[in-house]
């Protein structure tokens, strides 16, 4: 996939991820502070721009430098952070690509998690978005690649599924202790939607 094709299927996604602001609004306010929701929309309207202004011969790693830097600034917050972190990682693995093979795709999301990781100072069972990214990851290892976005959000969602009736551990969240019990973690629910808007827009391209 060329930087030219990687940006309009980004610009797709972007736009579908946008529409699930009052969902996770509604998730983040139940424990945290309610924000997530409009910090995901603007941060994916922001990113649109500017992929969109992007040059026409930009490399992979240039589209995905850029929504890093622009959803760092778009609006602050301990989740946007964490996703440029990732983001930023991912876009040094591939630097000089012209275009992503599916083992480059791999290697970006590999890059990712450590430093989402050591971002957040989380681990596996906190209730952080690493417990969705995490067994997606190994599901996209695993899977051909024709199916490997299916798998990608299935294991995405039997790990929020999973850790739904933990006590969240990190974040805003983990002030309310055991309230947060029962209730899914909103980060890693925005990165199920986000694989979810992928497939709609691959499926479209």
């Amino acid at each position: 996939m060329t930087g030219a094709e990687l940006r309009v299927l980004l610009d797709r996604a972007l736009e579908l991820l946008a529409k699930n602001e009052d969902e996770l609004r509604d998730l983040d306010s139940a424990i945290g502070d309610g924000d997530l929701g409009i910090t995901v929309s603007r941060g994916a309207e922001a990113a649109r721009k500017s992929i969109a202004a992007l040059a026409a011969n930009s490399t992979p790693s240039d589209v995905i430098r850029a929504l890093a830097t622009t959803i760092a600034s778009a609006n602050a917050s301990s989740f946007s952070a964490l996703v440029a972190t990732g983001l930023l990682a991912a876009s040094r693995s591939v630097a000089g690509r012209e275009s992503l093979t599916a083992g480059d795709v791999v290697a970006m999301a590999q890059q990712a998690i450590p430093a989402i990781a050591k971002r957040g100072k989380a681990e596996l069972g906190d209730k952080t978005m690493l417990d969705a990214l995490v067994p997606s990851v190994a599901a996209l290892e695993a899977g051909s690649s024709d199916e490997a976005l299916e798998a990608m959000i299935a294991a995405a969602r039997k790990g929020i599924d999973d850790t739904t009736g933990l006590v969240s551990r990190k974040g805003r969240a983990a002030w309310l202790g055991e309230r947060t019990i029962g209730h899914p973690d909103p980060g890693a629910t925005a990165y199920l939607r986000f694989l979810e808007a992928l497939q709609q827009a691959w499926v479209r391209s």
